[in-house]
């Protein structure tokens, strides 16, 4: 399907509403239960789809209504994983978590998205875009007890995801992305086998591939991180190049109200860039020039015909009233330069 000059999209995650799950919070646990958590769960995406629509976003997605994380929403329906004995662990050296184990071969027994892109695609003719956990990531949320190597495990991860990925996009998903915070932090293992492992996830696949890196979602933990890393923000400085030289599509990367040198994302030559217009670490509604004012700033350094207007990362933790004014915020302001272009 035609999308136009600067077409719009989001990292992935909305808001759920307060009747499928608590408001506000990560890893929120469901308040629905059998037949009614599944009527809900596609009722919260006819909602997110409406309001992207409305919003003026071009390449839509599920908002991960049928997901508790985005990672764990995953591996809960792999074999290999125990999640009922926890572990505390540090996640992206950052803060501590109880996170599932590895104790066992990962296998996935049974396809994990299928259903709901089949439904996802039925509910818009707009393109689509399906967010997965990428490898490192999935590596860094768990305790590892029986490969003894990330790599070995971040592998393993990677040939259940490519299988799972072309099956999705058999079913119509336009773009798909690895969503894979991990790469800001783990800078010689995404030299040494972060990029190989993405390259596996994606191997044979036909539709748009996307990689998400970001500086996380806005919570404390990720606030205070961020106040440590100085003046200037040159962590994707290390991994674009990486990136550039790989079969990935497009890279989704955080510039809105951050110090991150807006020239970093030339070294992304030859990919789309879907720019991070929005801050999804306040509850401040962005106004359309602001959003604009991105835009023509990254348009310095990418092609127009490669920038693609986009969240900084997902917006599950904010208030949903926010949630939709950033969203609004974000399509008038890639239209307000669209004008100007065209």
């Amino acid at each position: 399907m035609a999308l136009p000059l600067l077409p719009t999209t989001i990292a992935g995650s909305l808001p759920k509403p307060a009747w499928l799950a608590e408001p506000e919070k990560l890893w929120a646990p469901w308040k629905l239960e059998g037949r009614a958590l599944e009527e809900g769960k596609r009722d919260a995406v006819r909602l997110v789809l409406s309001l992207q629509e409305k919003a003026g976003i071009d390449i839509v997605t599920d908002g991960e209504q049928t997901r508790r994380h985005f990672v764990n929403g995953y591996m809960e329906k792999l074999e290999g994983i125990d999640f009922k004995n926890l572990k505390t662990v540090r996640i992206r050296n950052r803060y501590d978590a109880n996170v599932p184990q590895v104790v066992g071969p990962v296998t996935r027994p049974a396809p994990v998205h299928s259903e709901d892109v089949r439904f996802l695609r039925s509910a818009t003719t707009h393109a689509i875009k399906f967010t997965l956990p990428g490898p490192m990531t999935m590596v860094d949320t768990l305790h590892d007890e029986h490969y003894g190597s990330r790599e070995k495990l971040a592998m393993a991860f990677a040939g259940i995801l490519n299988q799972e990925a072309r099956e999705l996009a058999a079913l119509g998903v336009d773009v798909i992305q690895f969503d894979e915070p991990a790469f800001n932090v783990y800078f010689d293992e995404v030299r040494d086998w972060g990029i190989a492992a993405l390259e596996r996830a994606r191997a044979g696949l036909t539709c748009k591939t996307a990689v998400h890196i970001c500086y996380g979602y806005g919570i404390e933990a990720n606030i205070t991180w961020k106040k440590s890393l100085g003046n200037e923000w040159r962590q994707y400085e290390q991994t674009f190049p990486l990136l550039a030289r790989s079969s990935i599509d497009q890279v989704s990367l955080e510039c809105a109200n951050s110090r991150v040198p807006i020239d970093l994302i030339a070294l992304l030559e030859g990919k789309d860039v879907l720019v991070g217009s929005i801050d999804v670490a306040t509850t401040r509604v962005e106004t359309p020039e602001e959003v604009a004012k991105v835009i023509r700033e990254a348009l310095k350094h990418v092609p127009r015909d490669r920038l693609y207007p986009c969240t900084n990362c997902g917006m599950v933790p904010l208030p949903r009233d926010v949630a939709a004014g950033k969203l609004s915020a974000l399509g008038a302001g890639a239209a307000l330069v669209r004008e100007e272009l065209v």
